[in-house]
């Protein structure tokens, strides 16, 4: 059987590949601590829960307008424009199964065969996917040597972006290194991006996921405006992963044609988890502050641990991840680590920064202390 070349020149996820091997090992009876899911150990708040099976009872079990229904598109245009988006109307919005769909969706829509796409270093593993099935040719930046923050005087996103750069993807706060660029650095963005015309994904899916800092969203910049594309969605604040709901927001010629590609594709978003979508992003915040302050809590809890082990990692300001400096070859640390030490992270090659594995601690204090004693007694840190 012959294969389109699109499916042929991508990798299957790396996550999931670990996700799977800690569930092979958890079926034979191991106990694995499992901290390479990037998925909130939280339930669904409770009200969005009832919102949903409200919606259910009220029959709200068919298909909705292809690009939402108008009140989950009207609140997520209020949820813009207190984050001073306010360019964004409800035209301006598709909402979708999950983020990842409607990042999908911006590649296809974008990019044709031969057109650069130029990453940041470490970057979630999908983007380099969607990349090349759509025809990109990648150029990447690498972060690591300034712990994953955009320094805007060292040069590196200047050289690195021309006028040959079709599509620029900036994700703060960044999964994996939950790095949260500053307001000087997405201001660098800005006059690079619109010196060379280029369009700009700001992929903002951890945006309410932040530690003593906020998140500034790249298209309230001069010059950004009309080029940013700003993708988002329910899984990871509201702890939403299995509703599957994101959404976009972009210039009107985008929606038009990313919504053919999403009316033949998917057809429309879930109807009654768009229900609960409304809900979600109007009487959620204090669920979501409680969710991110044990986040907090964790986070500040491995450095600590890490400390005592002698080994110093990046703290991020932002997601639930962090960077592990591990041996040259990852793969192989990570490999090692499971099946030791029973421990699951995420080799940084996949993110396109070897010398490192990616943590979640989306995970109970208990289990985190557990995690790095056993990596401790096994020789891996």
């Amino acid at each position: 059987m012959d294969f389109a070349d699109r499916v042929t020149r991508v990798e299957p996820s790396a996550t999931l590949a670990i996700s799977n091997l800690a569930a092979e090992l958890e079926a034979d009876g191991v106990d694995v601590v499992d901290l390479s899911v990037g998925e909130p150990d939280f339930p669904t708040p409770e009200n969005i829960t009832a919102a949903g099976k409200a919606a259910m009872d009220a029959g709200h079990t068919g298909y909705t307008p292809s690009n939402g229904i108008p009140e989950l598109r009207e609140a997520i245009v209020d949820k813009l424009h207190g984050d001073g988006l306010d360019q964004y109307r409800t035209e301006n919005v598709i909402v979708t199964p999950g983020g990842k769909q409607a990042l999908y969706e911006i590649f296809q829509a974008l990019i044709d065969d031969g057109d650069e796409v130029v990453l940041l270093d470490p970057a979630w593993v999908s983007y380099e996917a969607m990349a090349k099935m759509a025809g990109g040719e990648l150029t990447r930046v690498d972060l690591a040597p300034f712990d994953f923050q955009l320094e805007p005087a060292t040069g590196y996103l200047k050289d690195a972006v021309s006028d040959e750069t079709e599509l620029l993807v900036v994700n703060s706060p960044c999964n994996p290194s939950g790095a949260v660029f500053s307001d000087v650095a997405m201001d660098h963005v800005a006059r690079i991006a619109g010196k060379h015309d280029v369009t700009v994904i700001s992929d903002e899916i951890y945006k309410e996921i932040t530690y003593g800092t906020d998140a500034p969203s790249l298209g309230t910049y001069e010059g950004l405006r009309d080029r940013t594309i700003t993708v988002n969605g329910f899984s990871k604040a509201y702890s939403m992963t299995g509703w599957r709901l994101g959404y976009f927001a972009g210039p009107a010629e985008l929606v038009d044609q990313a919504g053919k590609l999403h009316s033949h594709s998917v057809s429309c978003a879930t109807n009654f988890v768009q229900r609960a979508g409304v809900e979600a992003l109007r009487n959620t915040d204090e669920a979501v502050d409680e969710m991110v302050e044990a986040f907090r809590e964790r986070r500040d809890l491995l450095v600590d641990l890490f400390d005592d082990h002698g080994v110093d990692v990046p703290v991020g300001d932002g997601a639930f991840y962090m960077m592990l400096p591990v041996d040259d070859d990852d793969q192989a640390w990570c490999e090692g680590a499971i099946q030791d030490a029973h421990v699951a992270t995420v080799p940084g090659s996949a993110f396109g920064t070897p010398g490192y594995a990616r943590l979640s601690y989306a995970a109970s204090e208990s289990r985190l202390r557990e995690g790095v004693d056993r990596l401790a007694a096994d020789g891996y840190l």
